[in-house]
């Protein structure tokens, strides 16, 4: 029998100024129970301790859509979202829970995973989600996906100049990446200018924050973007990592 999660209601209200309803709650249940079990056959996730897992998967994760401290459900009222290597399905999963009336796009470059959520999506009924096996430098120029998402998220990923060539081209004009960091610096900002200038974008905000629980220090980038991403990004598979912008 797994553990049940904390409901935290108080620290959901006043770090995000939103709470999950009981269906919400019941599904997050849910999903920890199913990555805990998975995570037999395959290797999800460290954090497994209930807590832990609320903090670092759930609430990290719905962190990074409510800049300043207030998730937005009505600018992200009908979004399309695209998670980038969503890994065990984080942030994107508990973002799908969080707003029902988005349609989000879980990507990852292992089958594996990918299957892992599709099941994850049908015992939720997360009828407002879909999974793509791919990698990011390919997708970024199908037809299907370039300049399609109005946010796209990316957390655990490559440094933050690949993450935004990762993202940028992904999103309309006007579309917004979110990228999750721990550490972060001003010289980091400075160095980030560049290339995300060279994909069409402007950085818009740097929000730091600590974690509720753990006092954790973490950083959440947003890029907005106002330009054309050139038609040469993103670079082929391994480039961007390579000779990161």
């Amino acid at each position: 029998m797994t553990n049940s999660l904390p409901g935290m209601a108080h620290i959901w209200q006043h770090t995000l100024n939103w709470l999950p309803q009981e269906e919400q709650q019941q599904k997050f249940q849910q999903l920890y129970e199913l990555i805990i079990e998975g995570n037999r056959q395959l290797n999800l996730t460290r954090i497994t301790e209930p807590q832990e897992f609320w903090e670092k998967h759930l609430w990290d994760s719905l962190r990074g859509i409510a800049p300043q401290g207030r998730l937005i459900p009505s600018v992200l009222e009908n979004a399309s979202v695209i998670d980038i290597g969503t890994g065990a399905g984080f942030p994107g999963v508990p973002v799908a829970i969080a707003l029902p009336n988005c349609q989000i796009t879980l990507v990852d470059s292992t089958r594996k995973k990918v299957n892992f959520i599709d099941e994850v999506l049908t015992k939720l009924t997360l009828s407002n989600s879909k999974t793509v096996v791919g990698r990011a430098e390919e997708i970024g120029h199908h037809p299907q996906h370039r300049k399609t998402y109005d946010v796209a998220l990316i957390r655990a990923v490559g440094n933050a100049a690949v993450c935004a060539e990762y993202t940028l081209p992904l999103l309309k004009q006007g579309g917004l990446a979110v990228i999750y960091r721990g550490n972060w610096t001003v010289e980091e900002t400075t160095a980030l200018q560049n290339a995300v200038s060279q994909l069409g974008g402007v950085i818009e905000l740097v929000d730091q924050f600590t974690t509720p629980l753990s006092n954790s220090m973490r950083h959440c980038l947003y890029l907005r973007k106002v330009a054309t991403t050139a038609a040469s990004f993103p670079r082929a598979v391994g480039i961007p990592t390579q000779k990161p912008l």
